[in-house]
């Protein structure tokens, strides 16, 4: 399940787009707002109490450390890992900078899932929706619907990949620091969706509500 359900998320994502393509863009700003809370929470009630059981100097420059790490990567990436594609859509180009930098955060939050397997559900409910935003843009560009295919699959396969590396190749004592850099990915990209999710950046009733459900959510997995 810890390899299989992230795939699943993306895969169901691409469909979606496949089958309603002219998606109600409130629906999806409502859930990727109830994604973000529920990454959020998650984060503070289990990733961050778990990672400070045993206290290090360290930990905390690596939970910054994550945080620079994720505004890097959106440089390249344009924002596509919380739910916001700004890149050229009439290239027939195989995009390599947006597949590499949403490669490298997916494999990067694949690696805790193995000690925290509460933080699978909260990435599953963050990349649906970010699968169908991504699947919607790709399949409306003029990169081919193989090419779509491909980049979506490949993107599917990274989160696995790092819990594979979690799993067989990274120590117990260097899974505590990637822990700590992933923290801080996601604080980074939970708070943006939080605050990107609403136009005008004003809370309605319906987003508060979603918010609240994923607070509660996390708090109770």
């Amino acid at each position: 399940m810890i390899y299989s359900l992230p795939i699943i998320a993306v895969l169901l994502g691409y469909g979606f787009s496949l089958t309603v393509p002219n998606l109600n863009g409130k629906n999806l700003r409502l859930l990727l707002a109830f994604s973000g809370a529920f990454l959020l929470a998650l984060t503070v009630f289990h990733l961050l109490p778990d990672i400070y059981k045993g206290y290090h100097p360290a930990l905390g420059w690596l939970i910054l450390a994550g945080l620079f790490l994720q505004i890097l990567l959106e440089v390249f990436s344009k924002g596509a890992e919380h739910g916001h594609v700004h890149l050229h859509a009439n290239s027939k180009l195989f995009p390599w900078a947006l597949f590499i930098s949403l490669s490298l955060h997916a494999l990067t939050e694949g690696i805790p899932i193995n000690e925290h397997h509460g933080l699978l559900w909260g990435i599953v409910v963050h990349k649906l929706p970010v699968a169908v935003i991504l699947s919607l843009f790709l399949l409306k560009s003029q990169l081919s619907r193989q090419g779509v295919f491909w980049f979506m699959m490949l993107f599917a396969l990274m989160t696995p990949l790092g819990s594979l590396l979690s799993a067989y190749v990274i120590s117990s004592d260097w899974r505590l620091y990637f822990s700590a850099l992933v923290v801080g990915v996601f604080l980074h990209i939970s708070t943006t969706i939080l605050f990107e999710t609403t136009e005008g950046h004003k809370f309605n009733a319906a987003k508060l509500l979603v918010v609240v459900i994923g607070f509660l959510l996390a708090y109770f997995i």
